[in-house]
């Protein structure tokens, strides 16, 4: 069999163990390299790519509080600790926490002006970066490659966290 892409990349003299570890490991290659500029444009802000992510879930209500459960639900990546990320959110006063009116016992989080400027900031040059990153792919690869992401994920995501062995 000749030598992957990503053999020579690498410069593995061995070929892969198996199509899965090559195709996971190129999926964790791609993520890296893809992820780079957006990370680096996030720090010049202060953020995490977690935390922009709650800006923008919480930018999208328009003004209404969620409660950290329905954000953890809508993020693109999952996270450990919501709380922590928010708690630094509001520390630089980018949202608020307020108890519901009608449950005491939730917390509703909610963007504060100066986080909707910061994500109406961050929003055109994150979307010239995915252009540039992405946008030499035709409409029909990107649909393609998303259609695919999905497949590969669903077990994934129907899998736990924890498989038991920690």
């Amino acid at each position: 069999m000749p030598e992957s892409i990503l053999q020579q990349q690498l410069k593995k003299e061995q070929p892969f163990e198996s199509l899965e570890l090559e195709t996971f490991l190129n999926l964790l290659r791609t993520h890296n390299m893809i992820a780079a500029a957006p990370g680096r444009l996030m720090k010049r802000h202060g953020l995490s790519s977690a935390q922009y992510n709650i800006l923008k879930i919480l930018d999208s209500h328009h003004g209404e509080g969620l409660p950290c459960l329905e954000i953890v639900q809508q993020m693109v990546t999952r996270v450990p600790d919501i709380t922590r990320l928010v708690d630094r959110l509001a520390e630089a006063e980018l949202v608020e926490r307020n108890r519901s009116e009608s449950d005491r016992r939730v917390v509703m989080i909610t963007i504060t002006p100066k986080g909707r400027k910061l994500v109406e900031t961050i929003r055109q040059p994150l979307l010239e970066i995915h252009k540039q990153n992405l946008g030499h792919m035709t409409e029909e690869e990107l649909s393609q490659l998303n259609q695919l992401l999905v497949k590969a994920r669903i077990r994934a995501e129907a899998t736990p966290l924890c498989d038991g062995s920690e």
